[in-house]
């Protein structure tokens, strides 16, 4: 699917969930390190650019672009396979949440990898290094995206130099609205607004999706969710394979 076209349609809103959450903007501020100047690729609203520094947006999605907020870095409609920019044009590259979206990775990551200077980060979830995921593995287990991710495990690996992995679990009461937020509130997974702003339900079969979330439903009312996992609830943060990838390029 044409991502930018995805983006579109279920990016109206996007802003209404999901949140920049200061301790995941705390985790890309750390990796970033010195770099003074970052193009954000994959950009979307820019949740996570750091104002401190000289920004770049680029994202494919006119719809996420209008979204960005008034006083936001300056953005192009471009996207991570061909970035219009110059050879090492920036101390470091950013990729918050986006890999997965991309038509070919590897040509993405080449991109990051030309016209950065000192580093590339990369926010993504990595399910197999993370705890198992109730959704997932209960409910909706076609939305399970641990295949394409070893492929972009891979992709990296091969692309660009060895990274670091920063772990991130993930908070009880995260701000953003991601895949994985609500391990701790499953209810909001009944929200349509929550679920309009998550891809992986965008792009998801109708028939499975409201088969899954339908039983879901019933278990939250016969209580048998809080019987299996309502010790969730209780804990503060959750690792369900979130990580911070750091590849230092000097």
């Amino acid at each position: 699917m044409d991502m930018s076209a995805l983006y579109d349609r279920i990016g109206a809103c996007y802003s209404a969930t999901r949140r920049t959450d200061p301790r995941i903007e705390a985790l890309i501020r750390d990796a970033l390190g010195d770099a003074r100047s970052v193009v954000n690729v994959g950009a979307g609203a820019g949740a996570y650019e750091p104002a401190d520094r000289e920004v770049l947006a680029v994202d494919p999605s006119a719809t996420m672009i209008a979204q960005r907020r008034r006083g936001s870095a300056p953005a192009l409609q471009a996207s991570a396979e061909s970035l219009p920019l110059p050879d090492q044009s920036f101390d470091a590259a950013l990729a918050v949440n986006t890999l997965h979206h991309w038509t070919d990775v590897r040509a993405g990551l080449r991109e990051l990898r030309r016209v950065a200077r000192k580093r590339i980060v990369i926010f993504l979830r990595d399910p197999p290094s993370g705890q198992p995921f109730w959704l997932t593995e209960d409910y909706l287990p076609s939305l399970d995206p641990s295949r394409r991710i070893a492929a972009l495990r891979d992709a990296i690996r091969e692309e660009l130099p060895p990274v670091k992995a920063l772990p991130f679990p993930l908070p009880r009461d995260c701000a953003d609205g991601l895949f994985a937020a609500y391990w701790a509130r499953p209810e909001m997974y009944l929200d349509g607004e929550v679920q309009r702003n998550i891809s992986n339900f965008a792009l998801a079969e109708e028939g499975s999706l409201a088969e899954g979330l339908a039983r879901l439903e019933a278990d939250l009312a016969s209580g048998e969710w809080d019987r299996k996992y309502g010790e969730l609830r209780r804990l503060e943060s959750l690792d369900l394979g979130h990580r911070a990838l750091v590849a230092e390029l000097a």
